[in-house]
């Protein structure tokens, strides 16, 4: 039974935070942190596999409409590959409450974020390459690091800075995608190192991924309009940060 209430889940979250290319790392790691399992043996390093799993195949939709910069993506996710495994070894010499704690302050600068982006108009105008890389460098720097850390990928600290570059909602989406996949699964490979794995919850998790991305892509590239998705991920991400402050202080 609480495999199944998992399940569907993950799958709704896949769906969701598959629309803006986020992987759904912030709600995996309370997920399963919630659902009994250790918040860094289980609930991260799977967190970061389903994260990546996510994106890479969110990516397929993104870029069949020709929405992902890979010329000005490719510097942030280097520096996200290099970083993200260098944060996940870290998680485990970090106290868990200290970890939710910093997990619920990124959700929330996240989503009041986005709630201001959801107010503005869509830019006309990106940044040179030149800039979106040198910027990339330090962003995938930063979100690699910390999303390994903390089992998110880096998107969330990634999809607003992309918007302010100048990328609109859809192609700061299919580009966080892009970036999210290398650091989640090397974040992934950084906690695997460690010898924590759970194969059947795993199983689980991953079929739900694959059924709520491919139907968030979809729904993005075909249906969705930017403001609303904004709306919706910055009120996701809000609840989710009250849900992890509550676990601290209760």
């Amino acid at each position: 039974m609480l495999y199944t209430i998992v399940f569907f889940i993950i799958a709704i979250a896949s769906f969701i935070f598959a629309m803006l290319g986020l992987g759904g790392g912030m709600v995996y790691v309370p997920v399963l942190n919630w659902a009994g399992f250790d918040m860094v043996a289980v609930a991260i390093p799977l967190g970061l596999l389903l994260n990546g799993l996510n994106t890479l195949l969110v990516l397929i939709p993104f870029a069949r409409k020709k929405l992902v910069d890979w010329k000005g993506g490719a510097v942030m996710a280097v520096t996200a590959l290099i970083a993200s495994p260098l944060g996940a070894m870290t998680s485990d010499r970090v106290p868990v409450q200290t970890l939710k704690i910093l997990f619920a302050i990124m959700v929330v600068a996240a989503a009041l974020r986005i709630l201001w982006a959801s107010k503005q108009a869509e830019p006309e105008q990106m940044m040179s390459l030149k800039k979106r890389s040198l910027i990339g460098f330090f962003v995938g720097s930063s979100a690699g690091f910390i999303g390994g850390m903390l089992g998110l990928g880096g998107g969330f600290i990634i999809a607003p800075i992309l918007m302010m570059m100048g990328y609109k909602t859809k192609e700061a989406a299919a580009t966080t995608a892009f970036v999210v996949t290398f650091s989640s699964f090397s974040g992934y490979l950084g906690h695997m190192s460690q010898g924590h794995m759970n194969w059947w919850l795993t199983a689980i998790v991953v079929l739900a991924v694959i059924i709520g991305s491919q139907l968030g892509g979809r729904y993005m590239t075909q249906k969705a309009k930017s403001k609303q998705v904004k709306v919706v991920y910055a009120i996701v991400l809000l609840l989710i940060a009250a849900k992890m402050v509550y676990g601290v202080i209760a």
